[in-house]
């Protein structure tokens, strides 16, 4: 569906402590963008805010046209993958992805329906009866994910979803992941710091460094043209 209208224009004013967010943030439909920067750029936070789970001081955050920006977190249409997961652990990775649709009154029937489909789609039908604890890296991270999609959100946000692998798990999860994101037709907003990930897998980057957005384009061009010397930095590291 196109119809001219933005998966995602958002415009965050924040505070925490001392630290202010002030980031216009925008996704197409089927776009996945990065938001890349150092460490205390405000990139978790803006995504927080995105969630609902960090309260606006100004600004809006409109989805596919409707403005959302007063709902709270659990009536949003978004999607989050936190950096450690967050499954339930004593529940199996089935009724772990079968929780977003029963939450939205769906029968246990159908929400399992649903998320044994997700799981089959990821390659997890085998351990769709395991729990978390007998999940590797990388199954703990798909179970995640079609967790998040199980509740058919417009706005995927992924919050360093690589970051709890190891070196050899993360390169042969990234791959995947990049398919299943392109997959989706909503929009995805995804926190790194690893300039690698955020090349791979995303089609915009949006720096942020103080708050601020400093660089905004497709992966090669801010690889070309960097605009401040972090940027600089991690186009000479890799």
């Amino acid at each position: 569906m196109d119809d001219g209208v933005s998966a995602l224009e958002a415009r965050l004013r924040a505070e925490r402590g001392t630290f202010r967010l002030d980031a216009a943030l925008t996704a197409e439909r089927g776009e996945v963008v990065a938001l890349l920067g150092p460490n205390g750029a405000g990139k978790s936070t803006a995504l927080r805010a995105l969630a609902g789970l960090q309260p606006l001081t100004g600004g809006s955050v409109v989805v596919e046209g409707r403005d959302i920006t007063a709902l709270p977190p659990e009536r949003r249409p978004i999607g989050v993958v936190f950096q450690d997961y967050l499954l339930f652990r004593h529940m199996s990775a089935l009724d772990n992805v079968a929780f977003g649709p029963r939450c939205q009154g769906e029968s246990k029937a159908a929400a399992r329906a649903r998320a044994a489909a997700l799981l089959e789609e990821m390659g997890l039908a085998d351990h769709a009866r395991a729990r978390p604890g007998a999940l590797s890296g990388g199954q703990a991270q798909r179970v995640a994910l079609a967790r998040a999609l199980a509740a058919r959100p417009r706005l995927l946000l992924l919050d360093e979803p690589l970051s709890a692998l190891d070196a050899h798990t993360r390169e042969e999860v990234r791959a995947g992941l990049r398919a299943r994101l392109h997959a989706f037709d909503g929009a995805t907003v995804l926190v790194t710091h690893d300039p690698l990930e955020a090349m791979v897998l995303a089609d915009r980057i949006t720096v942020l460094e103080e708050g601020s957005v400093v660089q905004d384009g497709p992966p090669a061009e801010v690889a070309l043209r960097p605009r401040t010397e972090y940027v600089a930095r991690l186009v000479g590291l890799n």
